[in-house]
């Protein structure tokens, strides 16, 4: 498949039929707040629906209770074992480049702007963090998961943020072309699979082909349970990087917003990180994985520590060596990635369970040990543009 400036055009003009539809109705029918109620009850797979669910919303969750059917089962367990194998970096990676890359394409960080609230700046990292455990989790797609709930959820919040747009013109669809829309979620599919393991590569750890690859199928099931078009998505990491080159070239750039979002995000995991020492290792990783250009637009600050980040991928380069050597030592890591990931994901929830729910109003201020081997380590495809 070939990407042009056309076809990504098309793209930017379409959303997702089923849940623009559901919310539409809900909000016509005054029933998102009944919706919103019941379904704080709703988070488990495979739970009875509860009495009073509005008629449209039962339908919805019926004919999106299940992954697609095209889905290899043996792939995903490759995704979950890498998962596991590389948690720790999986999640320093979606929260210190695949976040600060959504705040630099302008459009999305002012989407993230109006949907977050200021007074929470942890929701996102912590629904985003949330969302991959439950996917990374066995039986993710089984009764019992809650995995499934939460994509269900999820495909709705677009379509509301959708919905409001559109109902208060607050939004430039001739210039900007439908929020949230199919480009801009390949795009997002993008920012968490292949952004990652570029990161992760960046970061010298150790992956194999199968692993990664594995892992990019993983969010490509993830993406047509939150609404992506099939037709349009890349099927592999070579169409991927040809997609993800030419989407980042046509529209990242500083804004107001993404300098605001990526304070928000630095001060966050400046407070989980106790004492002020280590504050700066926050902005250097950032900037190191992100690129200069990017965390200018960005203002991440700069400090003698983004010297000392470039030492990073050594230090987890003897890390992997140990792990790839003792399987005591392998263990261990794991262990320690697994405890290290829940401690994160803990302290920015709060300690809580986050729920999707439908806004009814956006924000006023709004201005518009792996049984997979390490043989054949996977290197990123070349860029297919250039910076």
């Amino acid at each position: 498949m070939t990407y042009t400036k056309a076809s990504m055009d098309a793209l930017r003009q379409c959303g997702d039929e089923l849940a623009d539809a559901t919310v539409a109705t809900l909000f016509e029918r005054g029933e998102v707040g009944t919706f919103n109620t019941l379904m704080r009850y709703v988070s488990t797979a495979g739970a009875p629906l509860p009495d009073g669910l509005p008629e449209v919303a039962r339908e919805y969750l019926h004919e999106t209770s299940a992954p697609p059917s095209w889905v290899d089962w043996g792939e995903m367990e490759k995704a979950r074992l890498f998962f596991i194998d590389n948690n720790v970096h999986i999640s320093t990676a979606l929260s210190f480049a695949s976040m600060p890359a959504c705040y630099v394409i302008p459009h999305v960080a002012r989407l993230l702007s109006a949907t977050h609230s200021l007074q929470y700046p942890s929701k996102r990292m912590a629904e985003t963090g949330q969302f991959t455990v439950y996917l990374m989790q066995p039986g993710a797609f089984e009764a019992g998961s809650r995995f499934i709930p939460a994509a269900q959820k999820v495909r709705l919040l677009h379509a509301s943020i959708r919905h409001h747009l559109g109902r208060e013109d607050r939004w430039d669809v001739g210039r900007l072309g439908t929020p949230i829309c199919q480009e801009d979620m390949i795009g997002g599919q993008l920012l968490f699979s292949l952004l990652v393991l570029d990161s992760l590569h960046r970061l010298n750890i150790h992956m194999s082909i199968d692993g990664a690859e594995a892992y990019f199928y993983a969010w490509r099931v993830v993406g047509a349970m939150l609404g992506v078009d099939q037709d349009h998505v890349p099927k592999d990491l070579e169409q991927a990087r040809q997609f993800f080159d030419l989407y980042m070239t046509r529209h990242m750039g500083p804004s107001e917003e993404g300098v605001n979002l990526t304070r928000q995000l630095i001060d966050l995991y400046e407070e989980v990180v106790p004492g002020t020492f280590f504050d700066p290792v926050v902005g250097a990783l950032i900037r190191y994985l992100v690129g200069d250009t990017c965390a200018d637009w960005l203002q991440v600050p700069r400090s003698p520590w983004d010297t000392l980040a470039a030492a990073v991928p050594t230090m987890l380069g003897v890390l992997e060596s140990i792990e790839d050597s003792s399987p005591f030592g392998a263990w261990a890591l794991d262990r320690l990635g697994h405890f290290t990931t829940l401690f994160e994901l803990s302290t920015l929830t709060r300690g809580r369970v986050m729920h999707y729910a439908i806004p009814e109003t956006l924000k006023k201020d709004f201005g518009v040990t792996s049984a997979v081997p390490r043989t054949h380590r996977w290197t990123p495809p070349a860029p297919t543009v250039a910076f």
